[in-house]
């Protein structure tokens, strides 16, 4: 699974808005610093003013913020909102789903499996967990200690093969 560029930029943008949070962020500050265009930046900005993940002030001196404190937003809610389909497979889609193995399939279950991984891992982190650390104004960090996550195990389906049997050797 691939994020789009989209998403790609709007993580950037917060990231570079949580580590400036004691001023003002311009569009051309931020196409500089990730050598972005500012046309594409524009429509991530209205669409996370939109989220009223940031809020924007027009005209000389304006910019973008966070409206809110980087702790409060969640990594998974930010992907969920920019990206526009997660189908990782045909048959997550019922309506376009013509894969013939689909009765007796269990990809789709272990693809939804993973998928849910994929997306506690993102709910477990914050704006503020990837901003921690980073040098913020004046070589300051931006936060504080990154929480430590528990790794999450994921159970595969058992297999529809019976187990490999090995035979003793014959004792003398």
């Amino acid at each position: 699974m691939r994020l789009s560029e989209y998403t790609d930029y709007t993580l950037r943008v917060l990231m570079y808005c949580a580590r400036h949070r004691e001023r003002l962020v311009t569009i051309n500050e931020l196409a500089e610093q990730h050598a972005l265009s500012k046309g594409h930046l524009m429509k991530v900005v209205n669409d996370l003013a939109r989220q009223e993940l940031i809020e924007t002030t027009r005209g000389r001196g304006g910019g973008l913020r966070l409206s809110k404190e980087p702790g409060t937003i969640r990594i998974g809610d930010v992907v969920r909102a920019s990206e526009t389909d997660f189908r990782l497979v045909e048959c997550f889609d019922p309506s376009t789903n013509a894969c013939t193995l689909t009765p007796n399939c269990r990809l789709k279950h272990l693809f939804d499996t993973a998928l849910r991984g994929y997306f506690q891992a993102l709910d477990g982190a914050t704006l503020a967990d990837l901003t921690v650390g980073s040098p913020g104004p004046e070589g300051h960090s931006a936060g504080a200690a990154v929480r430590v996550k528990r790794a999450v195990a994921v159970a595969m389906p058992a297999s529809t093969q019976p187990p490999l049997r090995v035979k003793a050797p014959a004792r003398r």
